[in-house]
């Protein structure tokens, strides 16, 4: 073994430990005894000439170089495998590891749709799925990519837009049966609203262009769009909701639009990933893959 393979090596060894926070998960999953996988985490800070895990008896914790060195070896790792992919033997086999976060709603229908046909196409792709709505620390979650609706709050990011979600209001049909297209006449019934992107001021705009702002009487709010969605079709209060996620209950009747042509501000859906000069094959085709899937939901 070289030296240079030695070191990616160490990197392997502590980013693993340092993502399954302890010695013995990662040594199982390197298929490494417990001793080997501490000996190397010790020759890397011996390398390195500083402590990267502070160690107790049943919990481990990096130390602020372990921190900055968890961000630096994934990158050199990500850019080691994007580069000895161009030698592969099979140039068109598709194969390693995925970590994806996604939103909940599209993480559980049209990404996860397409992330399943992406590993049928590509059977020696390993997904690990992840459904989270909040913001994460990418550099801490160490995954490849994050599926995001909205702003990305990580300035340290690569961010690509992917597709843009049209916004609808919905309401059951007892509840807003006579609202006739008049934005205004929404304000004196109950809204669910999804935070945190609605308020109490509901930006408009109508089919002719026309702009207004709707002041809502939120009497049900969520972070989660799924309840939200429950309680626009059980009465409870108008909803500002994706199109894409209501179209069957809009066919069925089960929802209707009291403002049609009427959109709220859409939404962009961004793939946001680290910084590396090479980017592995697998995830430029599987950013391909999911700009091409999402392309329908405008």
């Amino acid at each position: 073994m070289t030296r240079s393979l030695d070191r990616l090596t160490l990197l392997e060894t502590f980013v693993r430990i340092a993502e399954r926070g302890s010695i013995s998960a990662a040594a199982r999953d390197l298929g490494l005894s417990q001793a080997s996988a501490s000996r190397q985490l010790a020759d890397l800070e011996e390398r390195l000439g500083t402590q990267l895990i502070i160690r107790s008896t049943h919990h481990l914790s990096l130390t602020k170089a372990g921190e900055r060195c968890l961000g630096d070896a994934r990158l050199m790792l990500a850019e080691w495998e994007g580069f000895a992919e161009g030698f592969a033997g099979d140039a068109d086999r598709i194969a390693g590891p995925l970590k994806i976060v996604a939103p909940v709603a599209l993480g559980q229908t049209v990404a996860l749709d397409c992330a399943m046909a992406f590993q049928a196409a590509h059977p020696d792709i390993v997904l690990d799925w992840i459904v989270d709505d909040a913001p994460i620390r990418f550099s801490e979650v160490g995954c490849d990519l994050w599926l995001r609706v909205g702003a990305v709050p990580d300035e340290t990011l690569i961010v690509q837009p992917l597709a843009k979600v049209q916004r609808i209001v919905v309401a059951a049909s007892g509840l807003a049966g006579s609202v006739d297209g008049d934005p205004q006449a929404l304000t004196a019934l109950p809204c669910a609203a999804l935070h945190p992107f609605e308020g109490g001021r509901l930006p408009l705009t109508g089919p002719s262009g026309e702009a207004t702002n709707l002041d809502a009487r939120v009497t049900f709010a969520s972070n989660s769009i799924a309840a939200t969605k429950r309680v626009a079709i059980a009465g409870g209060g108008y909803a500002v909701l994706p199109r894409w996620m209501v179209a069957e209950e809009l066919e069925a009747g089960t929802l209707i639009e009291p403002l049609p042509g009427w959109r709220a501000p859409p939404l962009t859906i961004h793939a946001a990933f680290a910084p590396a000069r090479r980017q592995t094959r697998r995830l430029r085709l599987f950013i391909d893959a999911m700009r091409e899937a999402l392309a329908g939901l405008a």
